[in-house]
């Protein structure tokens, strides 16, 4: 499918004219399924994607195959960032988390585009800021926050990302990324609800009261999204 005059990408639609013109003929339009991988620690990164609707999770695993999710990806960002780094091997896991539409570039054709276009390099290495302190912002609050708040601070995160109030998510999958037993997911879910901040069935959530999940992580939240605001102030983020 042919990429429309702007995409919904965030950091794709906000690239210069010069620089869209330049990255549209190698961009090709994907549907990706939950849990399908698209990028395999240790091995080459075949493709960068700028996920339009769907959310793509950033896994850390250790050598004892224990992981964690370090951080998500959705409409405001891209994967690849190896690429970005002049590299070919993926740091982390990178599975897709709820199913939807992205935007893809064989590695190759963004290694030449970065090339030629400084502009689009300076443009697409800022995203790399944003990254960066997501995932420090994760680890604090894995370390800090009650379940119940990881779990509101996760979904106002998911919220923003994948643009709309409902998103299908198996209880199963949100403990393996939040690297808690799945009754503790259940029971935190079950929390929100009793506020009625979020709606849950078996395999859907519904957000209810965005402002009441903020209210309970309270500074927890919103530091990469205002991050990502400064660096890209016209992507309306």
């Amino acid at each position: 499918m042919k990429l429309g005059v702007r995409p919904r990408n965030l950091l794709l639609s906000i690239i210069g004219a010069q620089d869209l013109a330049l990255i549209k003929p190698h961009l090709e339009r994907v549907s990706l399924q939950a849990r399908a991988p698209v990028e395999t620690v240790d091995a080459p990164v075949s493709y960068a994607y700028f996920p339009e609707d769907c959310l793509i999770s950033v896994i850390a695993r250790l050598r004892d195959d224990k992981a964690i999710e370090a951080s998500v990806v959705g409409r405001e960002g891209m994967t690849g960032t190896a690429i970005l780094l002049n590299d070919d091997t993926a740091l982390n896991d990178c599975r897709v988390q709820i199913a939807g539409a992205a935007w893809r570039i064989g590695s190759a054709a963004l290694r030449s585009l970065l090339e030629k276009s400084p502009t689009l390099q300076a443009h697409l290495l800022r995203y790399i800021q944003v990254l960066l302190v997501q995932t420090s912002q994760t680890a604090l609050a894995n370390s800090h926050l009650t379940l119940e708040k990881r779990l509101a601070r996760w979904l106002l995160m998911v919220h923003d990302r994948v643009g709309r109030d409902e998103f299908g998510l198996t209880h199963e999958f949100l403990a393996a990324m939040l690297g808690v037993r799945r009754t503790g997911v259940t029971v935190a879910l079950h929390m929100l609800e009793g506020k009625h901040l979020i709606r849950s069935t078996r395999a859907r959530i519904q957000i209810r009261d965005r402002a009441g999940l903020e209210a309970l992580v309270s500074t927890s939240y919103g530091i990469p999204e205002a991050q990502y605001r400064r660096l890209f102030p016209e992507a309306g983020f």
